[in-house]
């Protein structure tokens, strides 16, 4: 396949062009160069280069270290979180038994209290009766 000058245009280009005799020679030994080499790039076969070998033992041990490496992390995770979850019980536990105390307090306050008002509440004590009794008869028949 010669394409020196199988294009016309070219040609016509070339000579409508006034060039130089050494110029005209260097273009036109770089054209069939330039032609040589791409009809030899276009024969030459293709090569299709073969996939590279897997190395299976490397990928697996890279898979199993990280399944370890996986496996250690989330068990300190979970057993972190284990002991926060543990924590957290063991809190609301003593908080309520701290309420609980003071709703005992609370209550043991309020009947003391109770037990105070209930003797404050009477108007006479016990001891002092029979004088009240005689009080309230004078001011019955008193002013």
């Amino acid at each position: 396949m010669n394409r020196t000058n199988d294009n016309p245009k070219f040609v016509q280009r070339n000579e409508d062009l006034e060039l130089e005799p050494e110029l005209r020679e260097a273009i036109g030994n770089f054209k069939s160069s330039l032609d040589a080499w791409s009809d030899n790039a276009l024969s030459r076969p293709c090569e299709i280069a073969a996939p590279a070998r897997v190395n299976w033992t490397r990928i697996t041990r890279w898979a199993l270290g990280c399944a370890v490496f996986i496996g250690t992390v989330s068990s300190g995770i979970y057993e972190n979180h284990r002991q926060q979850e543990a924590a957290k019980v063991e809190a609301a536990r003593i908080a309520e038994q701290q309420r609980e105390l003071v709703a005992q307090h609370a209550k043991e306050e309020a009947d003391l209290m109770a037990k105070v008002d209930s003797d404050i509440a009477r108007e006479v004590p016990s001891a002092l009766e029979p004088l009240a009794s005689l009080m309230d008869e004078n001011q019955g028949t008193g002013n």
